[in-house]
This record gives structure tokens, sequence and C-alpha cells, in this order.
């Protein structure tokens, strides 16, 4: 079942960060944190028998140049065991949906080059290339 996650997921969403992005600094208490106060990231998890099986972040981008809000999902992970069975593109769907409601005129996400697996699921769900090129510069200390 695909639905919002609440900060009683805090735990296995940590277990299943880190199995995606590897350890790092968002412990449980972050991530509930996180959960109950940031506004601008909505995040959506499917549930099996009470184990997640993957999740999806969505990150609304706002400025005063444009009407609308700008959705992009920077994370959508599904743990391996679970892959092939079509939670992915529940995820996605669930998170399209929400955009549509917020009155979005499109969504965007960003993926490795070599991640082929993903790039065909996206392509498959009419995700295409923007001509947008992602340009990253590690911040000075």
């Amino acid at each position: 079942m695909v639905r919002f996650a609440t900060a009683e997921d805090a735990e296995q969403l940590e277990m299943l960060n880190q199995e995606f992005n590897g350890p790092g600094e968002a412990g449980p208490d972050h991530i509930r944190r996180s959960l109950l106060e940031n506004r601008q990231e909505a995040v959506v998890v499917d549930e099996e028998n009470g184990r997640l099986t993957g999740f999806a972040c969505i990150q609304w981008k706002r400025s005063f140049c444009y009407s609308r809000p700008s959705p992009e999902i920077t994370e959508l992970y599904v743990r391996r065991e679970f892959r092939r069975r079509g939670i992915a593109r529940k995820l996605l769907s669930f998170a399209e949906a929400l955009c549509r409601g917020e009155g979005c005129s499109h969504l965007e996400l960003l993926t490795g080059e070599d991640n082929f697996a993903a790039r065909a699921l996206y392509q498959s769900l009419g995700y295409a290339p923007d001509g947008e090129i992602h340009l990253s510069k590690p911040a000075e200390k």
C-alpha cells in the first residue's frame, strides 16, 4: 500500500536510506523531525505487512519567478527483493497525483547516466530528457 510516510516510519526509513545512499547523518531522530517539520518535502512509502518496501521523496521548489511550484523527485528506492513488482511505478504514480493536485505543470527527476534500469522505467512512464544539464560543485570550507 502506498501512503505518506509518518514519524512512526523513521526507523525503517533510516534502514532504507542506508541501503540506498549508504551510512550517513540521517538517524531516526533527524528523519522523524524532518517528517514532522519539513514542508518542502513529501515522503511517500510503500508498505507490505508492516514492512516498508520502498520510498520516494518529492521536493517542492518555489520561486517568485514562477506562479506554480516545481516539484522534483529527489529520491526513489525499492528494496532489492521487492523490485520488478510495480512498486516504483506505484510510488511515482502517487507522487504524480500529488503534484497534479498542487497544480503543478510538470515533474522533474534526476538519475544517473548509467542507471539504465531506472532510466528505462522513467521513460516508460513518459519522462524524457529536457535539455537541461545538471551541474554540481563541492562547497568550499
